[in-house]
């Protein structure tokens, strides 16, 4: 491959130095006729005719004849006559065309295309023959659009950060992660082919008017993605009790296989119309039950029981948080990640200057509408994250509910001292889920 390389390379030089050659040194062109008239006066053969008898289906230059007719002598009058001979006396006849230095200079708008068109194919030959290797986060999925891995049980799907994902921090969002998640369940069920004309929902599911709605999410942040970086999201489906589907995630960073993130979710089936909890139907079963994987939760249960939270002992209110259009989903109710930044709005601000989200617990009540007008309640309490009791790490506990008093979801927030190393805060992975 490389010798092959090199010789169309060089044989690619070749040509160009030759097109530059002919762009800035053109060769002058005799008058019109002047090679038949010169071919007449040498005797030699008809204008289209070379040396060696072969016609040319188009006439050659004049300058091309007279090289062609000098290969061999010419006669007049029966006597040899040399060519330069023949030629002084087309010299000493008056041209039509004078040469002069002017007349010499090239076409400069031809030139500058020239130079152009050398340039453009020059560009493209070095790319074909760069054969430099590709860094790993240039080789796997360049596009995002995810494969189904792992003997067709996890669904893998690449994130590159942009620009607008990135906060104060220059760090990717809390959101922005939960985004991912979400984007990364919604193309597994795609990609399996159960996708129905709903949202997640599998054919079974459209017939009987059902649709996923969650009801826990555990989510723990070793380290946040910046701006450039390419993540690699895994995710896959269990059973979770005997009316319940749990789905796990997995987040790496591309280029160094680190765990970022790990994540882990319980969702319920309720009616469309209704909005009742459902039972998970035989038929939906058979549809999503081959690709359960049988393994246990990617984060250990946070079981502790979420403290009640009233106007009394928050510490931080935030009233009058509205859903805006862009906040619905197509079931028609505010997706599950905007509630995180609802949530947020009640944080102390010297907290998030100080301190990033390490680990997140939310228990969903109810859905919100597009009517609903919520108040966000936090407070503040010092603590650990998981196993780990540090006096810089900070606890929150919150409630967002409506302002009537029915609560939409509680949860639990931990913080740790922004650029702190957070060795051991994941632990260790599953054998099933590594």
């Amino acid at each position: 491959v490389d010798f092959c390389s090199e010789l169309e390379g060089d044989r690619f030089f070749r040509m160009v130095a030759t097109a530059a050659t002919s762009a800035f040194f053109p060769v002058a062109s005799p008058p019109p006729d002047s090679g038949a008239k010169t071919s007449s006066k040498l005797g030699g053969p008809p204008a289209n005719v070379d040396a060696r008898g072969i016609k040319s289906k188009s006439a050659a230059t004049g300058g091309l004849q007279v090289k062609a007719n000098a290969q061999a002598p010419s006669k007049v009058n029966g006597t040899k006559v040399g060519v330069m001979e023949g030629l002084k006396s087309e010299d000493d006849s008056p041209s039509l065309h004078q040469r002069t230095f002017i007349n010499q200079l090239p076409d400069w708008s031809m030139l500058l295309a020239a130079v152009t068109t050398i340039l453009l194919a020059a560009e493209k030959q070095w790319m074909m023959l760069d054969w430099k290797p590709r860094r790993p986060d240039m080789l796997v999925d360049p596009f995002g659009f995810g494969k189904i891995v792992e003997d067709g049980f996890v669904f893998r799907q690449n994130f590159s950060i942009r620009s607008y994902e990135i906060g104060a921090d220059r760090t990717a969002s809390i959101e922005t992660l939960m985004n991912h998640l979400q984007e990364t369940a919604l193309n597994h069920v795609k990609s399996a082919g159960l996708l129905g004309d709903g949202f997640g929902s599998t054919p079974e599911m459209c017939k009987k008017n059902l649709i996923w709605v969650v009801t826990k999410m555990q989510v723990l942040v070793d380290r946040y993605p910046t701006w450039g970086d390419v993540v690699q999201v895994d995710t896959w489906v269990a059973a979770s009790g005997k009316n319940g589907m749990r789905r796990d995630w997995l987040v790496r960073d591309c280029r160094t296989g680190d765990i970022l993130t790990r994540a882990s979710s319980v969702w319920v089936m309720m009616n469309k119309e209704t909005r009742r909890l459902s039972k998970i139907p035989n038929e939906v079963r058979g549809e999503i039950g081959t690709f359960f994987v049988d393994s246990p939760p990617v984060v250990d249960e946070d079981s502790r029981k979420l403290p009640k939270l009233d106007e009394s002992t928050a510490d931080y209110i935030r009233n009058g948080l509205t859903p805006r259009w862009s906040d619905l989903d197509v079931n028609q109710h505010v997706n599950n990640v905007k509630y995180i930044g609802w949530i947020l709005e009640s944080a102390p601000l010297p907290i998030l200057e100080s301190h990033e989200l390490c680990g997140m617990t939310l228990e969903y009540r109810r859905e919100c509408g597009r009517d609903s007008v919520l108040q966000s309640l936090t407070t503040v309490s010092g603590g650990g994250v998981g196993s780990l009791v540090d006096p810089g790490y900070v606890e929150c506990q919150h409630l967002l509910r409506l302002e009537g008093g029915a609560e939409i979801v509680k949860g639990r927030t931990e913080w740790r001292p922004k650029y702190a190393n957070c060795v051991g805060t994941l632990g260790s992975l599953p054998a099933e889920s590594s």
